[in-house]
């Protein structure tokens, strides 16, 4: 079982980080080839690839956990799936049929990853370096971090559509036909 404290589960020895690393690099390329558009690619998949690269950059130095690793890594695998089709026209008609779904659930799968990732991350810096305390602090603190992560990524992603894609702003933002969609994806 792989604990918090550092002494064991963690996924950050050399084998293991080149291991991570040939896996998202895996990840990439599968999500490139055949994708939509090169540039909607490139815009979806960068921040969260940079986010990885940096775990795996300050691993040798911070001991995170094999599960911080693999939550990331599946963040990375949501990222490069909805890059690949963009995530409107993710393939899940079989799942949208079953549940009786109007519209493409799986940008909301991508907006738990957000959450979920940047919150296990800050928990595991705050326990072991801030020495913070388990408990009640703690969990709001590191829903704190992950609500800020994620209105700050909604905000950029507003910001950079307004400068590349001017003209299908309102297109590009609603495109899963939720006007509402940044506002719903910070909440639980």
């Amino acid at each position: 079982m792989s604990g918090v404290d550092g002494t064991s589960g963690t996924g950050n020895g050399l084998r293991s980080l080149w291991g991570w690393a040939l896996a998202a690099l895996v990840l990439l390329v599968w999500s490139v080839i055949g994708c939509a558009d090169v540039g909607t690619w490139a815009f979806e998949i960068l921040p969260g690839t940079l986010a990885f690269a940096l775990l795996l950059g300050i691993a040798p130095r911070f001991r995170f956990t094999t599960l911080v690793f693999a939550i990331a890594l599946v963040h990375l695998a949501v990222l490069a799936i909805g890059a690949k089709y963009t995530y409107a026209l993710v393939p899940l008609d079989p799942v949208m049929e079953l549940f009786g779904l109007e519209r493409n659930p799986f940008d909301r799968v991508g907006h738990f990853m957000q959450g979920v990732t940047p919150a296990l991350v800050t928990r595991e810096l705050a326990l072991r370096r801030a020495r913070m305390a388990h408990g009640w602090l703690l969990r709001i603190f590191a829903t704190s971090v992950a609500l800020a992560f994620s209105a700050l990524y909604e905000i950029l992603e507003m910001l950079m559509v307004l400068v590349f894609y001017p003209d299908e702003g309102p297109e590009w933002l609603g495109m899963q036909g939720d006007v509402w969609d940044a506002q719903r994806g910070l909440l639980p």
